[in-house]
């Protein structure tokens, strides 16, 4: 397919060391991509992104209103991880810049950690573990117990919920879950009607939640005094979810029987550095950096998917994925040389917009094939294919509308 702009000048940026897939798919297009291997100071990303089309980041560089302010060419950020908020939405969003994430890429490795987790915890392997590098032979079956038979509570029954349901199930626990959204229960799991019933019910409670302002410090001490006597936590959500220290003060005084987290309220911004928090030394505690979805095979999906996203809008207009603008689903174009023009157009959401683009297009005697719309409170996302003879009159045209944010046409 060919497009307006040539290919070979569309500039990507990938940083973070965002897996080989990602560039090669973005290559294989055609695209020119710049990938490193690390995050950028401040004023070194203002540089890197001022003449970028793409931009590719993970989960530590900020894309913030001053990045996309002096990002005068960029078409789209695609973030190649779970989580989006080291960009700022809202701006992109009034620039008429998609950003792209892969929410699932990393559900299975993320569910096989927690698995893993469950089992460990139950056999005390972190604490006998460390007494043995320590030259302690600490050989013994007090508080080891076999999971078969155990409760396990799922806060949080999406993508990486149910999987981890349906892994504990096959290896013969009872599952419960709860969620603010009703799901369809898989197996022989069932639905709590609150979170307090959850947490009485469960031997160990595994949190899959988001960062929001409902999850904030959801377990704190009032929370986790509902656990059951010696039952477990485990937290690869968001860091935010769990109060760390009344998290410590209950593993402490004997009240929960372990915990394993993989997220934290504060983390290191670079590998290798110094780490600190209140649970550390408390018993039979797993601690991880962060490491839930880093596998080969999760950077790979993540990078396929993302990469993906990224292509289709470049290529034919589609934003579906974007977490920030409209989504629209497009169908791809003829490829022989009578296709229409795809002209996209960003634009704010006030009323008499699309009166103005039709009068336009009216004006001109433009023959429109087709046409596609969505909004959401802030701008609305316009496409529609015309004949090839009044693409760039319309396109000139959309520019002098004063709510007009951004046009590009597809040829």
């Amino acid at each position: 397919m060919t497009t307006s702009f040539p290919k070979h000048k569309i500039r990507v940026v990938l940083l973070e060391g965002v897996h080989d897939r990602g560039a090669e798919l973005l290559r294989a297009e055609g695209f020119d991509v710049e990938a490193l291997p690390r995050s950028l100071a401040h004023d070194d990303l203002l540089e890197a992104a001022r003449d970028a089309h793409l931009l590719g980041i993970r989960s530590k560089t900020k894309v913030t209103a001053e990045v996309l302010g002096g990002a005068r060419r960029l078409l789209a950020v695609g973030c190649f991880c779970i989580g989006t908020n080291q960009v700022a939405l809202g701006e992109a969003c009034g620039r008429g810049i998609p950003v792209f994430n892969s929410p699932f890429g990393n559900t299975r490795s993320v569910a096989e950690l927690t698995i893993g987790e469950v089992v460990a915890l139950h056999r005390r392997l972190g604490d006998r573990s460390a007494a043995l590098h320590a030259g302690r032979w600490a050989k013994s079956s007090a508080g080891s117990h076999e999971i078969r038979g155990r409760t396990l509570g799922i806060v949080g029954y999406g993508h990486i919920g149910t999987q981890v349901s349906v892994l504990a199930e096959a290896l013969g626990m009872r599952v419960v879950f709860f969620d603010i959204v009703p799901k369809l229960a898989l197996g022989n799991a069932r639905r709590c009607d609150s979170l307090d019933e959850l947490l009485s019910k469960g031997d160990v409670v595994t949190l899959h939640v988001p960062a929001d302002e409902t999850t904030h410090g959801m377990m704190n001490a009032e929370r986790l005094a509902k656990m059951r006597p010696g039952a477990m936590l485990i937290n690869n959500a968001r860091g935010s979810v769990v109060d760390v220290e009344a998290l410590a003060a209950a593993l402490r005084d004997g009240r929960l029987g372990g915990a394993a987290l993989d997220v934290f309220p504060s983390e290191p911004s670079a590998p290798e550095a110094d780490f600190d928090s209140p649970i550390l030394g408390a018993p039979n505690v797993i601690l991880t950096p962060h490491i839930g979805g880093s596998t080969a095979e999760a950077q790979e999906n993540i990078a396929a998917d993302t990469a993906g996203k990224l292509i289709r809008f470049v290529n034919n207009g589609s934003t579906t994925g974007a977490v920030n603008v409209p989504e629209v689903e497009l169908p791809g174009q003829p490829g022989d040389g009578a296709r229409p023009h795809r002209i996209l157009h960003f634009h704010r959401n006030v009323p008499g917009v699309l009166s103005k683009v039709h009068a336009l297009v009216a004006g001109l005697g433009a023959n429109i094939r087709g046409e596609y719309l969505r909004t959401n409170e802030r701008v609305g996302y316009m496409v529609f294919e015309v004949d090839p003879t009044d693409g760039e009159a319309i396109a000139d045209g959309l520019h002098g509308i004063d709510e007009t944010i951004r046009v590009r046409v597809l040829w």
